[in-house]
């Protein structure tokens, strides 16, 4: 597959997971709702359908991870093979994570499908599975990315000052999600750290539809 082809795949596939991923999380919290557990699962009882289609979207975003470790390890392994392979396996993981977590959700739909009369060790249950996992999956992703956007701006394949937003998106999360993950942290502001992440994906995509990368010599 030449360098153009795939950097359009990766590009697409960018895309897709930006879309899915946003979609995914906006129609779990809509069938969630907020609350306590209780009330969170007569919600997602009530809104099974949505439920369902955030799993798949979620199916869809880890091929996506998948499709796009694959593809940015041939754009940039030429700038550093063994780079692009630690990047390559950190998006893999992530890929792999937002798969397992697919058995949960099924878990959740079916907790919430559960009589009344049981809820006491039924939200017990229901509070351990519905534990955000997103974090890890997440530090793998600016992990992977951060290698990758170092690769991107070590090889010259992309404009310099995007290739430096993605480094300073990719080293923001690395920073910010480890606290997060052990509990140290949970000021809803830090979202906002995802925001020079998304301003630095979406015009990539754009530029690796449209102009690809740099070819190797």
């Amino acid at each position: 597959m030449s360098s153009s082809i795939t950097a359009r795949v990766a590009g697409i596939a960018f895309w897709i997971y930006i879309a899915g991923g946003i979609a995914s999380l906006v129609l779990t919290q809509a069938a969630g709702g907020s609350g306590d557990i209780a009330t969170r699962l007569a919600s997602m009882a009530e809104n099974v359908a949505l439920l369902r289609y955030a799993a798949l979207l979620d199916l869809v975003c880890a091929f996506c991870a998948l499709t796009l470790a694959v593809t940015l390890y041939a754009l940039t392994s030429a700038h550093g093979a063994t780079t692009a392979m630690l990047a390559m396996v950190c998006r893999i993981v992530e890929g792999v994570l937002v798969t397992t977590s697919l058995s949960d959700s099924l878990a959740i739909l079916w907790l919430a499908d559960e009589p009344a009369e049981s809820s006491g060790a039924v939200h017990v249950l229901a509070s351990y599975v519905m534990r955000s996992e997103v974090t890890l999956t997440s530090i793998f992703f600016a992990a992977g990315s951060f290698l990758f956007a170092w690769l991107l701006l070590r090889g010259r394949l992309i404009p310099a000052p995007l290739a430096w937003l993605g480094v300073f998106a990719s080293l923001l999360l690395l920073v910010v999600l480890p606290p997060q993950l052990v509990g140290l942290a949970s000021d809803p502001r830090l979202a906002a750290a995802w925001l020079p992440m998304l301003l630095f994906e979406v015009p990539l995509a754009l530029w690796l539809i449209v102009r690809g990368v740099r070819s190797s010599s």
